[in-house]
């Protein structure tokens, strides 16, 4: 099979793809040929060697895939051989034609939906419903959406909007911006201008929920819009870092920092949801732009460049 390799931490020509052997599906396992592979940008960090995860080199990058079963090792559910399913290889393995899954913990894609949209909402989408969750949107609310543009912000833009609520979309460039108020952003600012929080005062006074996909500074001016019982979550670091703003100067703006626990029964629960709300056409998975396996290098400079806008997939086959 192909596959994309890290070999060395670096910029994104350290990933090259190669011929490997193929992988074989073990106890409780199953073998996906892969069609789609998601891209996420923890993922570009994790390749230049910064971030806060570390991984042992070498090794195939990618988590989330699709495709359809074509093995399984003993102890797993032979009726999943031949079905289009989505699923999490453990965090390495995900970029290449051929990859090796937890047979329990595989998604068939609902009939009537496209694989693409089902790998793009792998995870994604049950973050997006864990964050919307879990600051318990209410219709009326002003919600203030960072990184409105990328994979998880392009689906709580919708989220809330559904919710009820007066959506303020915060992202960077022009397309970016455009996007988010096409998917329905009541108010959308650019958060490169300097003056970016003041045209949200202007719009809306202020927020009564943040979602801070962005952290650094980004996410400690979005914390200043917040009034009194706002409530700020975070799911992103695309500054490369994190907010940083403590329980104690939360506490006396009279905010609360939401933090919500991924447990796996609940993933395994919101993606369903996620996965079902996308057939029924309720949610609509941005897919902004698609690589071959062979130009991931590629896929991860267009990320590093803050050129993409939703979720970008690999096109294996």
């Amino acid at each position: 099979m192909r596959a994309v390799w890290l070999r060395e931490f670096g910029g994104p020509e350290v990933l090259v793809a190669e011929d490997t052997p193929d992988p074989v599906a073990g106890p409780g396992q199953a073998l996906i040929e892969v069609a789609f592979a998601n891209i996420t940008f923890v993922e570009t960090q994790i390749r230049a060697g910064a971030g806060p995860f570390k991984v042992e080199l070498p090794t195939i990058p990618g988590n989330g895939v699709g495709g359809v079963v074509t093995s399984v090792g003993t102890g797993a559910d032979r009726g999943l051989i031949g079905k289009r399913v989505v699923g999490g290889t453990g965090g390495s393995g995900g970029y290449a034609e051929l990859a090796v899954v937890d047979a329990g913990g595989i998604f068939e894609v609902p009939d009537g939906m496209d694989l693409d949209s089902a790998v793009a909402l792998l995870a994604d989408g049950r973050t997006a419903m864990l964050m919307a969750g879990a600051v318990d949107l209410r219709s009326g609310e002003r919600v203030l959406v960072e990184a409105a543009a990328g994979g998880v912000g392009t689906l709580l833009v919708q989220l809330a909007r559904a919710a009820g609520a007066k959506v303020v979309a915060a992202a960077g460039g022009t397309r970016k911006v455009e996007l988010a108020r096409d998917l329905g952003a009541d108010v959308a600012v650019d958060y490169r201008e300097p003056d970016w929080t003041e045209r949200v005062r202007e719009a809306v006074e202020e927020v009564d929920v943040v979602f801070d996909g962005v952290g650094g500074a980004i996410g400690r001016s979005a914390f200043e819009l917040l009034g009194l019982g706002g409530r700020m979550i975070s799911f992103g670091l695309a500054s490369g870092e994190w907010a940083n703003i403590s329980g104690e100067v939360a506490a006396d703006r009279g905010v609360t920092l939401v933090r919500p626990v991924m447990t796996p029964e609940k993933m395994r629960s919101l993606t369903e949801r996620a996965l079902a709300e996308a057939a029924a056409g309720r949610l609509r998975p941005v897919i902004g732009q698609r690589f071959p396996l062979d130009r991931a290098a590629e896929a991860h400079a267009a990320m590093q460049a803050r050129t993409t806008v939703g979720k970008t997939l690999l096109e294996v086959r």
